[in-house]
């Protein structure tokens, strides 16, 4: 009869199931992982940062004064890598045009070409024209341009002979400003009035959706014209600005707060919904710990795909001159030289503030659709 040794330790075996090394994942790591899988995502998210980026360090980002005065609706300057032999050189530079003394025989105008003569070096981290970071700190640095301070010209003047790419660059904090601000103070407005009335429901819901229908029905854009209109032309520029965004914000919560609304009637019937009421929870509190954070990912979706919008809302008033006046600058407002077809077929660069609005709605739009499937994890 054989005996049976208790001591004994079974076989290990390689068929063994391993444990995990690493504990549950949050929410916020399980949306940054499927996110990262999105390409668009990703290249919406770094096109974001670097437009921010680009916003808050504009000075330092413009090769030029935006206000200074050279040659009027002078062409781009092309950076080249060849000497005046054709050599091949490493350090980049621009070959300023100049006239000559010869004559066109038809049009009898002096004959523009390249000075090869004096050409501008290119460099980075160079002085330039001085301005105050942040509006505090002198500085007289900025990231490329030329190494004796010569004006470069990398997209062109305006019909002022000013830098389009530096008060383009210098725009981007204006026109990003304004969304910005706009889609908070749509976000905050839409998602309280939104919560509250899912989740309140009964007389109060009905009355207020009434209201939300009637700004909702109000058209929008010659209700955009009139009361932009209503400022008058001697006000403050701040005042002025204070003003479109309140216009702007004042029309565009009643659409956050239906989709805020419609979420929260879905999640008032949710068991631990109904339990926090049923052991005596106070309404804030479940507004606040438990409606609250499950509606914040279609909001976060929702501010990403609300900013382009807004953009291209100001760069439609700037170019009609309801949104922006000067001496700020934006890209609505830079879009006002391309009123007329002549202008836009002898000098096409001063279309170039359309790149950046172009640029700025596929990246908002690319982090939103990388978000929306990101969001949702399971």
């Amino acid at each position: 009869m054989l005996a049976f040794d208790s001591s004994a330790t079974p076989p290990t075996t390689e068929l063994a199931v391993k444990k995990p090394s690493h504990g549950s994942e949050s929410y916020l790591a399980l949306v940054w992982r499927r996110l990262r899988r999105s390409w668009t995502g990703m290249a919406g998210l770094i096109l974001v940062g670097l437009l921010l980026l680009m916003a808050v360090f504009a000075d330092f980002f413009a090769p030029m004064d935006p206000k200074a005065t050279h040659v009027g609706f002078a062409p781009p300057q092309v950076m080249s890598f060849h000497d005046k032999d054709g050599n091949f050189v490493f350090q980049p530079r621009v070959y300023a045009l100049s006239d000559s003394e010869e004559l066109d025989p038809v049009t009898f105008q002096p004959i523009v070409g390249m000075d090869y003569d004096n050409p501008r070096l290119l460099g980075f981290f160079v002085k330039g024209a001085e301005y105050k970071l942040f509006g505090l700190i002198p500085a007289d640095r900025h990231f490329f341009g030329s190494t004796d301070g010569q004006p470069v010209h990398f997209l062109g003047t305006d019909k002022f002979g000013r830098d389009v790419l530096s008060r383009a660059i210098i725009g981007s904090r204006i026109s990003l400003m304004i969304a910005l601000t706009v889609v908070f103070i749509v976000t905050l407005i839409g998602t309280t009035v939104g919560m509250v009335s899912g989740y309140f429901g009964g007389t109060f819901d009905v009355w207020l959706q009434r209201f939300v229908e009637l700004v909702l029905a109000f058209p929008q854009l010659p209700l955009y014209l009139a009361l932009t209109s209503l400022i008058p032309v001697t006000a403050p520029t701040n005042v002025f600005l204070a003003f479109v965004i309140f216009v702007m914000s004042a029309l565009g919560w009643a659409q956050m707060s239906r989709e805020v609304r419609g979420k929260t009637l879905a999640l008032a019937r949710i068991d631990y919904v109904r339990a926090a009421m049923a052991v005596g929870a106070t309404d804030r509190r479940i507004i606040i710990q438990h409606i609250f954070p499950n509606v914040m990912s279609h909001v976060i979706v929702a501010v990403t795909l609300h900013i382009p919008s807004v953009v291209l809302l100001e760069s439609f008033l700037g170019f009609l001159g309801f949104a922006v006046k000067p001496p700020l600058i934006s890209w609505g407002l830079m879009l006002q030289d391309t009123a007329t077809y002549s202008v836009i077929g002898s000098y096409p660069w001063i279309l170039a503030p359309v790149g950046f609005v172009l640029v700025t709605v596929f990246a908002f739009n690319a982090l939103g659709d990388g978000l929306r499937d990101a969001v949702d994890p399971y």
